[in-house]
C-alpha cells in the first residue's frame, strides 16, 4: 500500500518564484509579463479609474449635497416666515383695505387738472376774506412726479398778524391739499421812514405755497416712459 507525502511548503523558494516573475519586465510588452505583475497591472488600473471616477463624479455630488444643505436652511426659514404671514393673513388683508382707503381718501383731495383754477381761487378768497391785501401771487411750473404733479405758488400778502395766522389756518383747512413753505413775516416798512403813519401791526407775510393734483392717465403713461427712457421728470406750466 502506497504511502501519501506530507505537503511541505518552502517559503524561500515561493518569495524566489515571486520576485522571478517581476524580474526584467519589459514595460513595452506588458502582455507578455507573467501572470502575477500582469493581476497588479490590473488592480492598480481599477483602483486608479475608481479614484478618478470618485474625484470627477462623487467630489461633485459633494459639493452639491453641501450647497442643497445650505439651501434648506434658507427655505426653512423663508417656509418660516411665510407660515408667519399665512396665520396673519385675515389681519394683513385688514390692514391692506384700510391703507387702500386711507390712500383713497388722500387721493380725493388732490384736485384733477380741470380743478386747478377753482383750488386757485380758493386760496386767492382766503386771503381776500381774511381783509388781507395781495401783493403777489404767481403761480409757478408744474412739477410732474411719478404719480402727482405739483404746483408752487408765491405768494406775498399783507395785513394784521391775525388776520395773517388766521389765512394760514383758513388755507390748511381747505377741502384739498395745499401746504404752506418757507414763511416769512416782517414788519411793513414805513413810508418815508416814518412808522407812525401805518395802521398798528401791519405784517407782510412772503411764502410759497404748494398744492397738489393727480395727473391724468395719459400724463402717468408719459411720466413712466420718460423714467424708463432715463430722461428727468418732466414740468409743464
Amino acid at each position: 500500500m502506497a504511502t501519501s507525502r506530507p505537503f511541505t511548503l518552502d517559503f524561500d523558494d515561493l518569495v524566489e518564484q515571486v520576485r522571478s516573475q517581476f524580474t526584467d519586465l519589459n514595460p513595452n510588452e506588458p502582455g507578455q509579463w507573467p501572470i502575477l505583475p500582469k493581476a497588479l497591472a490590473w488592480l492598480a488600473a481599477a483602483l486608479a479609474a475608481l479614484f478618478l471616477a470618485w474625484f470627477m463624479l462623487v467630489s461633485d455630488a459633494i459639493g452639491q449635497l453641501d450647497a442643497e444643505t445650505a439651501r434648506e436652511q434658507t427655505l426653512k426659514d423663508e417656509y418660516r416666515a411665510k407660515l408667519t404671514q399665512a396665520i396673519n393673513l385675515d389681519e394683513l388683508r385688514k390692514q391692506k383695505l384700510q391703507v387702500q382707503e386711507y390712500v383713497t381718501q388722500l387721493e380725493r383731495q388732490l384736485p384733477g387738472r380741470a380743478e386747478m383754477d377753482a383750488l386757485l381761487s380758493d386760496i386767492n378768497q382766503a386771503g381776500l376774506g381774511r381783509g388781507l391785501q395781495f401783493e403777489l401771487f404767481r403761480p409757478g411750473q408744474v412739477a410732474i412726479r411719478d404719480y402727482y404733479a405739483e404746483l408752487p405758488i408765491s405768494l406775498r400778502v399783507s395785513g394784521r398778524y391775525h388776520d395773517i395766522g388766521s389765512f394760514a389756518a383758513d388755507v390748511a383747512n381747505l377741502s384739498r391739499i395745499v401746504t404752506l413753505h418757507n414763511l416769512v413775516i416782517l414788519s411793513v416798512p414805513a413810508a418815508g421812514g416814518n412808522a407812525s403813519q401805518l395802521p398798528s401791526g401791519m405784517l407782510t407775510m412772503e411764502a410759497t405755497a404748494r398744492t397738489y393734483r393727480y395727473l391724468d392717465p395719459s400724463e402717468v403713461e408719459a411720466s413712466q416712459k420718460a423714467a424708463k427712457a432715463g430722461k428727468p421728470d418732466g414740468s409743464k406750466p
